[in-house]
């Protein structure tokens, strides 16, 4: 049985002082941005794009680094420009009416963050708060717009990725139909990737919360607890604070494509 290793844990700021008049929330007041003297973009990272098209977006991207806990940007702001990640992770964020949130994804090196609001000319439609300290290269909307409309390899890198933000949003979307039981082990499996077993039991570190992983799978955290305490009955899987023992990989399995 594979096994794996997750280890993140969100936390949230209290923003409610960065509110204006109006209300509305301001990322960019949330943390300075600290601006680097690092490495250009290359074809490592980008790849397909060719070297005049690297050249070109080393003249318009502006690299940064954020701390931990940073918020780039806010679920409703301005669409200010596009942000590829070079290092750490970040969690791409929704809530619903009433406050509840839902991690869609955690955002690794090479996802680019707001490009699928650059494209639509709409404001951003998720709130990224990294979850590591990260490092960015940010491309301003109008240098982005013009980049990809004189760089036809560029443009094709980009519709791939959003592309597979799409599949990736359509999977989550297609999870939230099946019961709480199957999207907490499909979440317990995916923690197990890079664990080890020892005598049949699976072990990894999981640094999350119930309240963070009931926000990765879009239920609530008394759910998730309900449920945990289920899966510890029935010999299958508990977690005992950030090690997560599996005891049957195989009913966890089978729990998971019910």
């Amino acid at each position: 049985m594979p096994t794996g290793l997750a280890s993140c844990q969100i936390e949230f700021l209290d923003s409610r002082h960065l509110m204006d008049s109006g209300g509305n929330l301001d990322a960019s007041q949330v943390f300075p941005v600290v601006d680097l003297n690092a490495e250009p973009i290359d074809q490592n990272f980008l790849p397909g794009m060719s070297e005049l098209s690297i050249r070109a977006i080393n003249q318009i991207s502006h690299l940064r680094k954020h701390p931990k806990g940073t918020v780039l940007f806010f679920e409703g702001d301005t669409t200010s420009g596009v942000y590829v990640l070079f290092e750490g992770r970040a969690n791409v964020l929704t809530a619903n009416t009433e406050g509840k949130t839902l991690i869609l994804r955690v955002a690794l090196p090479g996802d680019v963050l707001g490009l699928n609001s650059v494209l639509a000319g709409m404001s951003h439609a998720v709130t990224v708060e990294t979850i590591q300290a990260c490092q960015f290269a940010f491309i301003a909307r109008e240098d982005f717009l013009k980049f990809v409309k004189e760089h036809s390899d560029a443009c094709l890198y980009f519709a791939q990725r959003l592309g597979r933000d799409c599949h990736a949003a359509y999977d989550v979307i297609r999870s939230m139909c099946n019961p709480v039981s199957t999207r907490l082990a499909r979440f317990l499996l995916s923690c197990c990737a890079n664990g080890h077993e020892n005598e049949g039991v699976v072990r990894a570190y999981v640094v999350l919360t119930h309240e963070t992983i009931a926000q990765r799978i879009g239920c609530s955290r008394e759910t998730v607890s309900r449920t945990l305490s289920d899966f510890k009955r029935k010999g299958v899987a508990e977690l005992v604070g950030t090690t997560l023992l599996v005891h049957d990989p195989v009913a966890l399995e089978c729990l998971s494509v019910s």
